[in-house]
């Protein structure tokens, strides 16, 4: 009898040492499946991230890549600023010149020189002389900008000069505000982060720190309030892809706001329905963008816009663990979120491989 019940005993043990990360059911559902390896339309991602100063045969492959996913063109939001961003744009465009559009970043070094306004100001116009096509902010901007008494807000009066050569030259600023929001709330059973804070600790966010996540975005809405003369795009649908009706209205708010997709499609992936309802009303305001480069993960991004497909997995389990389904958009509606928002947003790209 001792031998016969132990098997049912150890289960529930062995079931309870099961941690959440190791916990990947194989899903029996089985349904129609429309894989999805290259856009249906020729394609600018808005948010790509390479080194500059790559070697020319990593070009050339990188490239190759592109060509394989209908990828025409790439703007690399890492682009730097001063001497480092001249030589990486002749580096870049230097052979592949129409496949490239190339953002600067505005130098945040030494915020406590009295001179610092007019000495960013100035490096950025020649930037832009040198051929810079917009302006990245990456989200250490207000979150983690510090100057003798503490974190500065992207509001303050000493980036103001810099904002006003933007309006001038009409660049497009494209922003990341914070992180998600379950960053900064308690790490427990109930936070949908839980796995991704597990995974990678130093994610957590401290309000007193950090600022709070409600303080960073307020301060974010007052910037683009502010410059109405320039359009901005905030990145990862500026982390309010679970709220999409707020999105709505700051989108009713402020005309100049834009957002990308990037590393949030599992957010459009969830809520197929809703999503696509969003999508079509806001097209004008919705940019892919991919952010990490690989290849093989635009697939996703592919098959929850194009296709009607249901309970597919997402790439990367930290981020969703929950399946994925289709929106099937409308082509045009697609073509504004692949490219005719990005050509609008960024006009030094070459039209040439894009259909009207």
């Amino acid at each position: 009898m001792r031998s016969f019940f132990l098997p049912i005993l150890l289960t529930p043990l062995l079931l309870a040492q099961l941690s959440v990360q190791e916990y990947t059911p194989k899903s029996t559902l089985v349904v129609p499946e429309h894989l999805v390896t290259r856009a249906k339309f020729p394609l600018i991602d808005i948010h790509g991230h390479q080194n500059t100063m790559m070697a020319a045969d990593k070009l050339d492959a990188l490239v190759k890549d592109m060509d394989s996913l209908n990828l025409q063109v790439m703007v690399n939001l890492s682009g730097g600023f001063g001497p480092k961003f001249r030589e990486g744009i002749r580096n870049m465009k230097a052979k592949h010149g129409n496949r490239f559009a190339v953002f600067c970043n505005l130098d945040l070094t030494n915020l406590d020189d009295p001179g610092y306004a007019a000495r960013a100001a100035k490096t950025l116009e020649e930037d832009i002389q040198a051929g810079c096509e917009g302006m990245k902010f990456f989200k250490q901007f207000g979150m983690n900008t510090r100057d003798a008494k503490g974190r500065v807000a992207v509001t303050d009066a000493r980036f103001e000069p810099s904002f006003r050569v933007l309006a001038k030259h009409k660049l497009s600023v494209l922003i990341h505000t914070a992180d998600p929001k379950p960053f900064w709330d308690p790490v427990d059973k109930f936070n949908e982060k839980y796995q991704e804070l597990m995974e990678i600790p130093g994610r957590r966010k401290d309000a007193a720190k950090d600022g709070s996540w409600e303080e960073l975005m307020q301060e974010a809405y007052t910037l683009f309030k502010r410059h109405r003369d320039i359009n901005f795009i905030h990145a990862h649908l500026g982390w309010l892809g679970g709220d999409l009706a707020k999105l709505g209205k700051l989108f009713d708010e402020m005309p100049n706001l834009h957002c990308d997709i990037a590393a949030v499609i599992y957010e459009f992936g969830r809520q197929p329905k809703f999503a696509r309802q969003f999508a079509t009303k806001y097209q004008d305001r919705l940019l892919m963008g991919k952010d990490t480069w690989n290849v093989r993960e635009f697939d996703t991004y592919f098959r929850v816009l194009e296709t009607g497909d249901e309970y597919f997995e997402y790439y990367r389990k930290r981020h969703a663990f929950w399946r994925m389904y289709g929106l099937e958009l409308p082509d045009e509606v697609l073509k504004k979120i692949y490219y005719k928002n990005a050509l609008r947003l960024v006009p030094t790209i070459d039209r040439k491989a894009f259909p009207k």
